[in-house]
């Protein structure tokens, strides 16, 4: 029988909490889809059940065919995944806590028995069963990801430094956030503390990244590495280039950016599928899919880093996207604590607001949870139009959640308010969503994944997830006479040292490879001793390739005909 949440667009919560008889009643709490593309916000302390309430949308938002990007900073939203159809204990064992097991005085097996029997029955109250996680299985694509890790599967971040889309380049505000946030999230990765009106290390490489975008460009950390020793322009405002950032400074500021590339284990930054909202959201067969970007394995500075990174690419790909007023896909994260603060200003923050403020006209929900209501800017979420508030930890919290919701515009009678916020249960919520009539109080249903906690190096290793394949690199041509091994990257010299380019005469889009050499162009005059008179004259061009100790032995070298006019200063 066909249960009466089962409806299309209808995300099933709960159902509704009798606040004066301390219980749930029968009537089911349905939420509409539509709903969300007004945003939300969830508030509760730890314990209160916000993980639950949360995981339970997402389920929700999948079996409706709605895929969504899950960032994941506490490393416990892979348990998305983690879903068994048959109920029974064999699929549940290799994600049961051993140790809790043992407290028990149960065996592994034992205690997922249990668990297995537990899930089973939880289910079954909130009108829940296996045939209902098989669809949810069969309605959307769940994988793991780990960006700057291979526990599952890395993200390379190549393509943040791609030019953007049109829509983003055509829209000067957007640019300018676009270039600002990725500066300061790789100088922040660095170690640089940038202000982006006064830090030159800043105001350089923001500069870089606008030429080159608007030139159509595209940059990679290599080319960024170049570019910085040999920017592609004159003038930064009205001072000479090297005024500004004279060039041993910007030498030092290169080896920084190459050290960080260099650095042991940044090279899985560069592996993995592309940081591609489209292949995030879609499998090649066009199935939604639920992409949880595991980041707790990441230090503050490096989550810093590929949030900003992501974000920027998120409203790339919104604002390519046609208008519509129904939810097209989810962005969650969970604990947002340090990402949109209300004084600071750390990279992720800008892109936040803007999402907030812009997502609803291409149908992007955002839902951002935390415990830690005193770390959010109310003020960016006034276009958050449902809240969802559980359990909190102190006065103070419940306080600022209140100040929020009336910065936020909504209206509501505050000390009714403040009454039923003082005393909730776990798993007990008020939903204030502003195109209902008034808050509604309800208690989260059962969710269908195993809720495991947060999950380890190899249980992470041990996930089905099928992501995108990466992208095969073009090989490119092998040099007829290296004389050293030949490197795909332009290299990084220090100052005063003069680099050229031999013309290149081949195809277009071939992979250029470069081969280190000694270049000397000479006027050679023979001068009769006795009458002082020059005999004969001639230009000399000699290419010496450098060997792997650069040894220099002019005997080695092969005439070409070269002049200094047709040395390039670019390959």
């Amino acid at each position: 029988m066909k249960q009466p949440f089962e409806k299309l667009g209808a995300f099933y919560l709960g159902r509704v909490w009798d606040d004066e008889k301390n219980e749930v009643t029968e009537e089911t709490c349905l939420y509409d889809s539509k709903d969300l593309t007004t945003h939300a916000v969830c508030v509760g302390m730890t314990g209160s059940g916000k993980t639950g309430l949360c995981v339970g949308l997402l389920e929700e938002a999948a079996i409706d065919g709605i895929p969504a990007i899950v960032i994941d900073p506490k490393g416990d939203l892979g348990n998305l995944l983690l879903t068994f159809p048959d109920l029974d204990a064999k699929s549940f064992e290799p994600w049961v806590n051993a140790d809790e097991a043992a407290r028990k005085n149960l065996s592994k097996q034992e205690f997922a028995q249990k668990q297995a029997e537990l899930w089973k029955g939880g289910l079954a109250k909130w009108g829940q069963d296996g045939d209902r996680i098989r669809r949810l299985k069969e309605a959307a694509d769940f994988s793991i990801y780990t960006p700057g890790s291979e526990a599952a599967t890395p993200i390379s971040i190549l393509s943040s430094f791609a030019k953007p889309p049109a829509s983003v380049l055509d829209d000067g505000d957007l640019m300018r956030e676009r270039v600002s946030t990725t500066t300061t999230s790789l100088l922040t990765l660095m170690g640089v503390d940038a202000d982006p009106i006064q830090s030159r290390e800043h105001i350089l490489i923001s500069t870089i990244l606008d030429h080159a975008w608007r030139s159509g460009k595209d940059l990679d950390l290599g080319e960024l590495i170049r570019q910085i020793q040999s920017p592609p322009v004159d003038r930064v405002g009205v001072l000479e280039l090297d005024s500004f950032f004279p060039e041993k400074d910007r030498f030092k500021l290169a080896m920084q950016v190459n050290n960080l590339l260099a650095a042991p284990g940044f090279s899985v930054w560069l592996d993995g599928p592309d940081l591609d909202l489209q292949k995030l959201l879609y499998t090649d067969e066009g199935k939604p899919r639920v992409a949880v970007l595991h980041i707790a394995h990441l230090s503050e500075t490096e989550r810093m880093f590929f949030v900003s990174l992501l974000l920027n690419q998120v409203i790339a790909w919104m604002r390519a996207q046609p208008g519509t007023t129904s939810l097209r896909a989810l962005l969650y994260m969970d604990e947002v604590f340090g990402f949109m603060p209300p004084t600071a200003e750390p990279p992720s923050k800008r892109p936040l607001l803007t999402l907030l403020k812009q997502a609803r006209a291409y149908g992007l929900g955002v839902v951002l949870a935390t415990q830690n209501p005193v770390d959010l800017d109310y003020k960016g979420l006034s276009n958050t139009g449902t809240w969802f508030l559980g359990r909190l930890q102190t006065e103070r919290d419940k306080l600022r959640v209140l100040d929020g919701l009336e910065s936020a515009g909504a209206g509501f009678d505050r000390k009714e308010l403040e009454r039923t916020l003082s005393g909730m249960d776990k798993r007990v919520f008020l939903m204030h969503n502003v195109h209902d009539r008034q808050p509604t109080l309800f208690h989260t249903r059962w969710v269908m994944s195993y809720l495991a906690g947060p999950l380890t190096r190899d249980q992470l290793k041990g996930l089905d997830s099928k992501p995108a394949a990466p992208s095969t690199p073009k090989q490119a041509p092998t040099p007829a006479r290296p004389a050293v091994k030949p490197v795909a990257e332009r290299p990084v010299l220090p100052p005063g040292v003069r680099q050229r380019f031999v013309p290149w005469e081949g195809a277009a889009d071939a992979t250029l490879r470069y081969r280190p050499a000694l270049v000397g162009i000479g006027d050679v005059q023979y001068v009769d001793r006795k009458t002082k008179r020059t005999k004969h004259r001639e230009d000399v061009s000699l290419l010496l390739p450098l060997n792997e100790r650069a040894e220099v032995d002019w005997e080695r070298a092969e005439k070409v005909d070269l002049v200094p006019e047709e040395l390039e200063n670019n390959p």
